[in-house]
């Protein structure tokens, strides 16, 4: 049995336990840049590392399956005494930065506060101090009659991680996206209205790059929701908005960036118009191509490509779940309209993936143009076994295995997903659950 090749995730991992909490949730899920190491990060404000196996020589043809490699706590809740107001310990993005030496290290935040945390590995403990006993207390001096080289003896693998850097102050609303630059010494932070560059060395002190508080909050019509630095221009940066627009800037025209040196914008069909217009063109993620010419948007019913060099339309749009547009009204009284969905490239950029309800998530083959639908769940998602795609239907005649749209479960929702930088492997968060899938590429397994 084969995969489609434009559907690249047939192999389920299932990685977590049934959900005992609202802090199991996953809220975010990021490879690190060579795809050895995967990061997860919670509502309950932990991170979890999974670090893929390497592959067995008794199974040449298998692929390292992720096992969990650290598990730490990132945040703690917290309460602004000032304004009254709780501060989630959720994690709201993880981003990895390059590796420069045997260490890793990612940038974690919650609304307020962003984190930079390294992970070492530890293998050799030193032994023979002189003036030490083996619990590390020191020795009495008088008892110290000779004197001897300490040595590094094997011990057991221990990963620690620790905290390097914590970045604290720098927004007043919550932020929504960290963006590591391609110089591998900035970042910058977005909120709701502004958008903060830091040095990563740096951290009683940030540059604000975009501002787009009004002086008079009553005049306030659009929000920052997503930005995100271009993969090898480190002075350009996009930030999308509520309003369905992407603007391009760059950092060497201006130190403030107020003014955007493209804007990207889709003129609306009056056909379409409706109160729910705005809500669901609000852009929920935006992320460049791999190659950079590109960038990937995606709203509550689209994901949408667009051109860097063409400001007027985006050149290829793809309905996600356009059966739901009947059913606005009531995704409006459950809240689920303000759902926010991410989306992703493949690593040839040729392909691109977003989540859906009732655990559903969609791949969309730019080259084909083919569409499938896939499903995340326990049910459906033993080890080893081939994903089947799945139909949802609006009415009329039903196939055996569709689904009717009036069946679909909204409080199962995929919101985050994460593709390997360079192979067909993805990790999918339903819920508490993450599940990795990969494709069966090799005849000999099938």
């Amino acid at each position: 049995m084969q995969a489609s090749p434009h559907c690249p995730a047939n192999v389920p991992q299932p990685s977590s336990e049934e959900v005992t909490s609202g802090a199991d949730i996953i809220s975010t899920v990021e490879f690190n840049h060579t795809g050895e190491l995967l990061a997860t990060g919670d509502k309950g404000g932990r991170v979890v590392i999974f670090q893929r196996e390497p592959e067995s020589k008794n199974e040449p043809y298998n692929q390292g399956e992720y096992n969990v490699y650290s598990t730490f706590q990132s945040h703690e809740p917290e309460f602004d005494y000032l304004k009254s107001l709780e501060i989630e310990e959720k994690i709201n993005k993880i981003k990895w930065l390059p590796q420069q030496n045997a260490a890793h290290s990612l940038l974690s935040t919650n609304d307020k506060t962003i984190k930079l945390w390294k992970i070492t590995e530890r293998d050799k403990r030193p032994e023979g101090y002189n003036l030490k006993d083996e619990e590390g207390k020191l020795k009495d001096l008088s008892t110290v009659t000779s004197l001897q080289v300490p040595v590094l003896k094997p011990m057991d693998l221990m990963v620690e991680v620790t905290p390097r850097r914590i970045f604290a102050n720098g927004h007043t609303y919550h932020v929504n996206s960290i963006s590591v630059n391609s110089d591998c010494e900035t970042y910058m932070s977005a909120d709701d209205l502004r958008i903060n560059l830091w040095h990563l060395a740096i951290t009683d002190r940030s540059f604000n790059i975009v501002d787009i508080k009004p002086a008079n909050m009553e005049d306030l019509t659009e929000v920052i929701t997503a930005s995100e630095f271009h993969p090898h221009h480190c002075n350009l940066f996009v930030y999308s908005s509520s309003k369905g627009s992407l603007r391009l800037c760059d950092m060497r025209a201006s130190a403030l960036c107020d003014k955007h040196s493209k804007l990207y914008e889709e003129p609306e069909d009056p056909s379409n118009r409706s109160f729910f217009s705005e809500i669901i063109s609000s852009v929920s993620d935006v992320k460049f191509s791999h190659s950079g010419r590109y960038m990937l948007t995606r709203d509550y019913l689209t994901v949408k490509v667009w051109d860097l060099n063409m400001e007027t339309k985006p050149v290829e749009t793809y309905q996600v779940h356009d059966y739901l547009r009947s059913k606005l009204c009531s995704l409006y009284e459950n809240d689920c309209i303000f759902d926010k969905f991410e989306c992703a490239w493949n690593g040839s950029d040729s392909v691109i993936m977003t989540g859906a309800y009732n655990n559903f998530f969609r791949m969309f083959d730019r080259n084909t143009k083919r569409d499938v639908t896939l499903e995340a769940s326990r049910e459906s998602s033993k080890p080893r076994a081939i994903l089947k795609p799945r139909r949802v239907c609006v009415g009329g005649k039903r196939r055996k295995d569709d689904i009717s749209v009036d069946s679909l479960d909204f409080t199962k929702k995929i919101l985050h997903t994460a593709w390997h930088p360079t192979e067909n492997i993805i990790a999918i968060a339903a819920t508490n659950n993450l599940y990795i899938f990969q494709d069966k590429v090799n005849s000999e397994m099938h």
